[in-house]
Formats: structure tokens, C-alpha cells, sequence
């Protein structure tokens, strides 16, 4: 059986997102609010990042000079989407808003990240940095904290963290801020890679199956 249970997750290593975002799906069909996205989101980012099998070698690639951001999954109707983010030793983000709800959960490594927050004065720090370790899930957007700057913890190894935002975050025009005077400047981030992972194509695991050879799965 665990050997049929690896060839299963070998045949049909991309179920752990499709799920996630089937279960996303449902959330944005019933129109939930942002409240219940961060909580339920949380739940489904938790699952997914439990195990990390099924991100595929294209979308874990580092760029020598700054981090990746690779498009998983968008939502037809832009109502979310799902990426992964590469940390390269010693990268990071300038600090950045993302004028949207958001969720990051961390695949592999640990992520450094400092908040801010604007005041009459400019953007002052919002607290202390904190560490992001594997397993963990942070949360941001306008109603509780949207603007930070985050790092690869490590400076002589790789980070990947999973992101879910409430819409197609590469094509939104977002902030940077100057840390000395915080003033802003428009971004659009767009995306690291122009293939997306084929959630859909799963006929090896249902040849398998009618071979017997493996479990039965939905």
C-alpha cells in the first residue's frame, strides 16, 4: 500500500493545489468576505504547505539578483490567486503595500518581515521583525496590516513561501515606499514565468487506476 500511495503522489503530485483551489473556488462562489477568506484561507494555505511535493521544479527556481514570483493559479474572474515565491541567500522585497487581502504561508526555509504603517509623521515601523518559519501563515491587507518588506532568512539557502491573495496580485498597481521619507511609487509586479502548473491534465493516474495498480482517489 505505501508503495502504491507513492506512485499515486508521484501520478497526481499537483492534487494538494488543485483541492486548494477548488475549496477557494467555493469560498469565492458563496461571495465570502475578506473575514472568512484570511480564516478559511488560512486553513486551506496551512494544508497546502504541509507538504511539498507537489511545486514543481519550474516554479522553486531562484534568480541570482532578486526573488521569483510565479503565478500558480488565477481564478477566472480574478476573485484570487495563488503563487509561489522564490528567496534566493540574502533577498528581499522593498517595503511594499498590496492593496488587497493576502495570506502567505511558508513551503521551505524561514521568511524575515518588517511592517509598517503610514502616519501624519510618514511610514513608521510597525512593530518589531518577526520570523516566518516552515509551517507558518501570516496575514495581510488594508483592515489589518497591508504594508511590509520581507526577506529570506537565510543567507546561504533557498526560501519558498506560497501566497493567496483576493485577485490577480501581478496585474494590480501597488506601492513601494522609501524607507527614509516614505514617499510611494506605483508598481505593477507582474509574474517571474509565462507557464502555469496544468492542474487538469490527470489521465497517468487514471490509467493507473484502471490498472489496478493504485488507490482510488478523487
Amino acid at each position: 500500500m505505501a508503495q502504491a500511495l507513492a506512485a499515486a503522489l508521484q501520478l497526481d503530485r499537483l492534487s494538494p493545489l488543485r483541492e486548494a483551489v477548488r475549496t477557494l473556488t467555493r469560498l469565492a462562489d458563496h461571495q465570502a468576505s475578506e473575514s472568512l477568506f484570511l480564516s478559511k484561507g488560512k486553513e486551506i494555505l496551512t494544508q497546502l504547505i504541509a507538504q511539498d511535493h507537489w511545486l514543481e521544479e519550474d516554479f522553486r527556481k531562484t534568480h541570482p539578483d532578486y526573488y521569483q514570483q510565479y503565478l500558480l493559479y488565477c481564478d477566472p474572474h480574478e476573485r484570487f490567486s495563488l503563487q509561489s515565491f522564490v528567496w534566493g541567500p540574502g533577498q528581499s522585497t522593498p517595503i511594499h503595500d498590496h492593496t488587497v487581502w493576502g495570506l502567505v504561508g511558508v513551503l521551505q526555509g524561514a521568511e524575515s518581515c518588517v511592517r509598517y504603517r503610514q502616519t501624519a509623521e510618514g511610514l513608521v515601523s510597525d512593530g518589531p521583525a518577526f520570523v516566518l518559519e516552515k509551517g507558518s501563515v501570516d496575514a495581510v491587507s488594508p483592515s489589518v496590516g497591508d504594508i511590509h518588506k520581507v526577506s529570506n532568512w537565510f543567507s546561504d539557502r533557498t526560501s519558498i513561501s506560497i501566497h493567496i491573495y483576493g485577485a490577480n496580485v501581478g496585474n494590480l498597481r501597488r506601492h513601494t515606499f522609501d524607507a527614509a521619507t516614505g514617499a510611494k511609487k506605483d508598481f505593477v509586479s507582474g509574474y517571474s514565468h509565462n507557464r502555469l502548473p496544468n492542474l487538469w491534465d490527470r489521465a497517468a493516474f487514471i490509467r493507473a487506476q484502471d490498472l489496478k495498480t493504485l488507490p482510488a482517489r478523487s
